[in-house]
C-alpha cells in the first residue's frame, strides 16, 4: 500500500509540474472586457477631461455584447463614472465595478492574463510588473490581477518572482505561436530592465508554459524608442493562425524597426511552417494632432485595436485614412461590427485601444 500510495503522489507530482496553460486568442468568445478608467490622483483633472471620453467611448459600444468590468480609483470615482455612463444614457446592466486604487490605465501591461487549464477552467497568470522598466510607479497596478482573482474567487497563479511580462508585448495566433520584441521582454539595457539576468531560452520556456505555445518568434525591437521599448502590438496582430495584420515596410521602417526585423517579421511561418498570409493596414496620413489642438511628431497607427464579441474597437484620429483602415479591419472581423474610437489624446500619453483594455475568456 506505501508503495502505490507513494507512486501515486509522485505521478501526480510529476503531471502537476507538467501542467501548461492556454492562452485563448483574443477573438475567442468573452465573457467582459476590463479597463482601468482614468482618474486625476496621477496626472491631474487637466490630462482626465482630455482623455476620459476615450474610455465613455469604449464602454458604450462593449457593453452591447459582453460585460464590461470597470476599475475605478475609489468610491468616490465609481459614483462619478456612474453619472457619467447614464448623462451619456448607456445601459448600466453590462457594467460592473471593481474599486482599487491603479497608478495608471494600462490594463494590457498589468492587469491579469486569463487563460484555461488543461480542464478549460479559467484561471488568473499574475506576472510581474515593474512600469515598463521603473519608467513610472507601478506598485498599485501591480497588485491589479490578484486583486481580481480575490474578488472573484478564481485561481491566480503567482508569477512574480519568475518573470515580469507585460500584455502589450507578446502577440499569440492562437495555435501555438507567439511573437514578441526582445527589446520590451529581456533587454538588460539600463532604463529597460524587466528581467535582470534572464535569457531567450528561459523566457521562452515560461511563455511555452503560461500561453502553451511551443514556437517563440523574436525580433529585435528597439530599446529606449518609447515607454515600452517597442510593444509588438502596435505594428502586428494575429488575425487568426494563417494570418497576421501589420504595416507595409516603409511605414514599419518609420517606426523604428529595422530591416532584419521588417524580413522577420515578413517571413514568419506558423506551426505548420507556412508563412503567414499578410493583410497591411496604412499608419495615418498625417501626423497625429490632438483633439485640443497639440501638434504631436507621430503618425499613429491601426493596429492597436481590440476584438470583442460583438464589436472590433479601431483606433481612429480623425485622419483620411481613419475610414481605409476601418474598412481593411471590417473585412477580417465579418461576423462583428467595427467601431472607430478617437484616441487622439490618449496617443499623446503614449496608447491606443488595445493598451487599455484586456479580455476575460468566457468559461466553459
Amino acid at each position: 500500500m506505501n508503495k502505490l500510495f507513494t507512486l501515486t503522489f509522485v505521478m501526480s507530482f510529476i503531471v502537476s509540474m507538467a501542467q501548461t496553460y492556454h492562452f485563448p486568442e483574443e477573438s475567442s468568445r468573452h465573457e467582459g472586457t476590463w479597463l482601468q478608467w482614468p482618474h486625476h490622483y496621477q496626472h491631474g483633472v487637466t490630462y482626465l477631461k482630455r482623455v476620459e471620453q476615450t474610455w465613455i467611448d469604449m464602454t458604450k459600444a462593449l457593453q452591447t455584447g459582453e460585460k464590461v468590468h470597470i476599475i475605478a480609483y475609489n468610491n468616490e470615482e465609481k459614483n462619478r463614472i456612474v453619472s457619467l455612463l447614464e448623462q451619456n444614457k448607456i445601459p448600466l446592466k453590462n457594467v460592473d465595478f471593481r474599486i482599487y486604487p491603479t497608478d495608471d490605465v494600462w490594463v494590457r501591461d498589468n492587469g491579469p492574463i486569463f487563460v484555461k487549464d488543461s480542464k478549460g477552467n479559467v484561471v488568473i497568470e499574475d506576472w510581474g510588473f515593474n512600469g515598463w522598466g521603473e519608467k513610472f510607479e507601478s506598485e498599485n497596478c501591480d497588485q491589479i490581477p490578484q486583486r481580481i482573482g480575490k474578488d472573484l474567487g478564481m485561481k491566480v497563479i503567482d508569477l512574480n518572482e519568475e518573470m515580469v511580462n507585460e500584455g502589450g508585448s507578446v502577440e499569440t495566433d492562437g495555435n501555438g505561436v507567439l511573437m514578441a520584441c526582445k527589446s520590451s521582454v529581456i533587454s538588460q539595457k539600463k532604463g529597460a530592465i524587466r528581467n535582470q539576468g534572464i535569457t531567450q531560452q528561459e523566457a521562452e520556456e515560461m511563455f511555452e508554459t503560461y500561453y502553451g505555445v511551443s514556437k517563440v518568434i523574436w525580433l529585435d525591437g528597439v530599446t529606449g524608442l518609447d515607454v515600452t521599448d517597442m510593444h509588438i502590438d502596435g505594428f502586428m496582430k494575429f488575425v487568426n493562425h494563417n494570418t497576421m495584420i501589420t504595416m507595409n515596410e516603409d511605414d514599419l521602417l518609420d517606426l523604428g524597426l529595422s530591416e532584419k526585423d521588417v524580413n522577420t517579421l515578413y517571413t514568419a511561418s506558423n506551426t505548420d511552417g507556412k508563412e503567414y498570409k499578410k493583410v497591411y493596414l496604412p499608419a495615418t496620413k498625417n501626423k497625429v494632432k490632438t483633439a485640443y489642438g497639440k501638434q504631436l511628431d507621430e503618425k499613429g497607427s491601426y493596429i492597436n485595436y481590440y476584438v470583442a464579441n460583438t464589436v472590433v474597437l479601431v483606433p481612429n484620429y480623425g485622419d483620411p485614412n481613419d475610414q481605409i483602415a476601418n474598412t481593411i479591419i471590417q473585412k477580417q472581423y465579418p461576423g462583428r461590427k467595427v467601431i472607430g474610437i478617437d484616441v487622439r489624446n490618449l496617443y499623446e500619453n503614449g496608447g491606443m485601444v488595445h493598451c487599455v483594455t484586456q479580455q476575460q475568456p468566457a468559461g466553459n
